[in-house]
């Protein structure tokens, strides 16, 4: 039994001094990427503070209501599209007045059907603030209005909405817009047909409407295309698992 306690303590002894050199090896390595770890770190961190904060959340918001027109079928400059946060910022602090958030432009079809963009200030929105904003609008002669809020909305005031513009408003809260969720790689490709196209479709298939499964108008695919109860949305997903697999759905 003892001639095998040298061994043991030995290989002990080895293990120890391994054990103790693979964490010298460790720190040494993480010593060198140290640097680069703070460097990434620091590149995905606003440090601008509150108002650095502040700006980010608008112009990210700004940038996916601009791309979600473009996607409507509205004309939008590409000079705004490829605004970088440094240019907007430097642009939002000449006058970082809410106002200058505001973008408006027609159907790329059919220039007289006009949109505008409206952000509201980040104070709870009440019916002063919803008539305020249709003073401002009201002769515009817009076909839809996007209301961009900061805060929460009275349910006073979000039906103030209904009773005061005569045309469609989409209303989102600006945390929904700081992603475009159409741009995630696990959503399809979404495509809405035209009212040719819906035809042809229902045609070719013999069905109606309401035979086609269903979205739901307050999907967020739906209020992002502005969509209505009648509209159909082709899905085309393209993965490894279903390739080229395309399906319809309409809003309901």
């Amino acid at each position: 039994m003892n001639q095998f306690a040298p061994q043991q303590s030995s290989l002990a002894m080895d293990s120890g001094e391994s054990s103790a050199a693979s964490n010298a090896a460790h720190a040494a390595m993480a010593v060198d990427y140290a640097p680069e770890v703070a460097c990434c770190v620091s590149s995905m961190v606003d440090l601008g503070g509150a108002a650095g904060v502040e700006s980010q959340r608008l112009f990210l918001a700004r940038r996916t209501a601009l791309e979600m027109l473009r996607d409507r079928g509205y004309s939008v400059p590409e000079d705004e599209l490829a605004r970088t946060l440094p240019e907007f910022r430097a642009w939002w602090s000449e006058t970082p007045e809410i106002e200058r958030l505001s973008f408006s432009t027609t159907l790329a079809s059919d220039e007289s059907n006009k949109v505008r963009i409206v952000f509201c200030p980040p104070e709870p929105v009440k019916i002063a603030a919803i008539r305020e904003v249709y003073l401002r609008i009201k002769e515009e002669n817009l076909s839809c209005l996007i209301l961009i809020l900061q805060s929460k909305i009275t349910s006073r005031a979000r039906e103030s909405i209904k009773e005061m513009f005569k045309f469609k408003v989409d209303v989102f809260q600006i945390t929904e817009l700081l992603v475009n969720i159409t741009k995630h790689v696990l959503k399809p490709k979404h495509e809405v047909l035209t009212a040719e196209e819906k035809a042809k479709l229902l045609k070719q298939y013999n069905v109606v409407d309401s035979q086609l499964p269903r979205m739901l108008e307050t999907d967020a695919v739906a209020r992002y295309y502005g969509l209505g109860k009648g509209n159909v949305v082709k899905f085309t997903y393209d993965s490894e698992l279903t390739v080229d697999h395309v399906t319809y759905r309409c809003i309901f």
